[in-house]
């Protein structure tokens, strides 16, 4: 009897050594947070349904607390209007996502076409560099009507080589998001993809010039954010902040499957330094003012 009583307490302290060990886990898991100005807070100007003009919706955002704002080009807002209520505010516009690589590919089989797409990144880094941004955010290429992987990988590569001129000499940065189009990613694969092809593509480059503009929730379905940031490490110089889970699709950030604690620690492991841009459903002031404070919470891991 004596000799099963000491077993059990043995056996019970073990239990109750390992739940202490896992809550100290938890509660340090939990405490990751990024230090003061590591990372600076924006979102996407289409996400702004208020104010009539620039100087009016800078105004109300920068009130909110962002740190700046991201712009699309060409066409929307007038990048020069935009510039002084930028100057005027001492409000960073601190880029541009390119409006036309949906409906001019750089991997479209049309010379014409990928021609076209060429002048307009093109156009987008003159603004970028009027408005006193850093970068254009582009999709390389779709996967999709007869246009293969290998193509869209040749193809936008070639299209990214042309520009790089004007690109080094504006000093913007062309940065790779990965989204949906079925390239550097199998779109009929598991949950364990890697973020392999997306590394090498941005090598292939060559250039100081390109690098990812990591969206952090768009392959939460295909594989994990945070190793994927550990893959691509430096080549990160932007992040988008979205949400997806099995449920919840793309939802509010914090209410999808995206383990923040695990992105926060990758981020500081790769030591990430610049701009994070939401990029979720926007609306009025009251919205917009939730998803800055989804992001202070999830990605900055702060209340």
């Amino acid at each position: 009897m004596e000799e099963n009583r000491r077993q059990f307490l043995k056996t019970a302290g073990l239990a109750l050594a390992g739940v202490s060990f896992a809550s100290a886990e938890q509660s340090k898991a939990s405490d990751i947070i990024i230090p003061d100005g590591r990372i600076k807070l924006s979102l996407k100007i289409g996400m702004v349904d208020f104010g009539a003009t620039p100087l009016e919706k800078f105004s109300a955002i920068q009130k909110m607390g962002y740190d700046g704002i991201e712009l699309s080009s060409p066409g929307g807002l007038d990048k020069k209007l935009c510039k002084l209520a930028a100057d005027q505010l001492d409000f960073p516009i601190h880029g541009v996502v390119n409006s036309l690589h949906w409906h001019k590919p750089f991997s479209d089989p049309s010379a014409e076409v990928r021609a076209k797409a060429v002048e307009g990144l093109k156009q987008c880094i003159r603004e970028t560099q009027l408005v006193g941004g850093s970068a254009v955010l582009i999709v390389p290429g779709v996967v999709k009507g007869g246009v293969t992987a290998q193509q869209v990988w040749d193809r936008s590569i070639a299209c990214i080589q042309e520009v790089l001129p004007l690109a080094a000499a504006a000093g913007v940065y062309i940065l790779i998001e990965n989204v949906w189009n079925n390239f550097l990613y199998d779109p009929k694969g598991n949950a364990q993809q890697t973020a392999d092809l997306l590394k090498n593509y941005i090598d292939e480059c060559n250039a100081p010039w390109v690098g990812s503009y990591f969206d952090i929730g768009n392959h939460q379905r295909f594989g994990e954010p945070a190793k994927w940031i550990k893959t691509l490490g430096k080549r990160i110089v932007k992040l988008d902040v979205k949400d997806w889970g099995k449920k919840a699709s793309f939802s509010k950030i914090g209410a999808g499957d995206v383990d923040w604690t695990a992105v926060r620690r990758s981020l500081l492991d790769i030591n990430f330094s610049g701009w994070a841009t939401a990029e979720v459903r926007g609306g009025d002031e009251k919205r917009c003012a939730e998803v800055l404070a989804n992001m202070h919470k999830h990605l900055l891991g702060r209340a």
